[in-house]
């Protein structure tokens, strides 16, 4: 007698600012490894444009004035890596136990097998991707990147050799939070104006490296990537490959109100945006 499919939560929550939308996966991340809500998928958008930053990255990096000037918003994530400048993408993450047999073992383990839906999910858009460990020949210089899209990684999203989904992990005593973010079009140098350069020139530098390394849906299919079916790949690839039972749901009230307080106290906090 066959067992029937593991149950998660499927998550779609409305564009809304980047210091909710991380007080949401971390909220998720607290009740998830609680065993209080199921593992869950979500799958978002951001609103206004946001900068989010890894963990331990420098505020330094940023040129605030710049990043005001456009009336982007800015917050730290709880995962590490490097800037991401959030528009025009599908953001998804993952919670769950690290017990959760799709979740359990190392980073690179769990990472690896969260990429095989990855994969199928770009697949269904018609687009061939690949996810390897990366060469020992990478850019030394990574480690000092302020942009995540420029940086390799272990087991990246890419096409052609360009990055197009760059995700990050953060861990807890008995939970898991991998989330990341897959841009559907426009020009991906906009990050790079609201960061610090010695001078233009070293700006104009960044935006060819960049441009040789990352991509887009929309550079790679020639047309606009569109949120809600990259949302439907992304959940028919995650219910196929990890062979998951997907059930729509909300936020319980009690997250409402964990995400509020995380909200204010945390991620809407200068303090906390600026701690490094």
């Amino acid at each position: 007698m066959t067992s029937s499919p593991p149950m998660w939560r499927l998550l779609r929550t409305p564009p809304a600012q980047g210091a909710w939308n991380m007080a949401v996966d971390e909220t998720i991340l607290e009740f998830a490894g609680r065993g209080d809500v199921p593992p869950t998928l979500r799958l978002y958008a951001w609103l206004p444009a946001c900068l989010s930053l890894g963990y331990a990255q420098p505020i330094k990096d940023v040129d605030l004035d710049r990043l005001q000037d456009r009336g982007w918003g800015i917050v730290r994530r709880p995962t590490g890596g490097r800037a991401i400048l959030h528009t025009d993408e599908l953001t998804y993450s993952v919670c769950g136990q690290n017990s959760d047999p799709h979740l359990s073992g190392s980073v690179l383990e769990s990472y690896q097998r969260l990429s095989l839906a990855l994969l199928e999910a770009l697949r269904l858009m018609g687009i061939e991707a690949d996810s390897a460990k990366k060469s020992s020949l990478q850019d030394s210089n990574a480690k000092d990147n302020p942009v995540c899209f420029e940086a390799p990684s272990n087991y990246e999203i890419t096409v052609a050799g360009k990055k197009l989904i760059g995700s990050a992990q953060a861990r807890r005593k008995s939970s898991v939070l991998q989330h990341g973010s897959l841009p559907l079009s426009g020009d991906l140098t906009r990050i790079l104006q609201v960061l610090n350069y010695p001078d233009e020139i070293q700006r104009r530098k960044a935006e060819k490296k960049l441009l040789s390394r990352a991509t887009t849906i929309e550079a790679v299919l020639g047309y606009r990537g569109d949120w809600w079916i990259a949302s439907q790949a992304f959940r028919a690839a995650f219910r196929s490959v990890l062979m998951l039972n997907l059930q729509p749901m909300g936020l319980t009230a009690a997250e409402g109100r964990r995400a509020m307080e995380l909200y204010r106290e945390k991620y809407n906090n200068p303090e906390w945006i600026g701690k490094y």
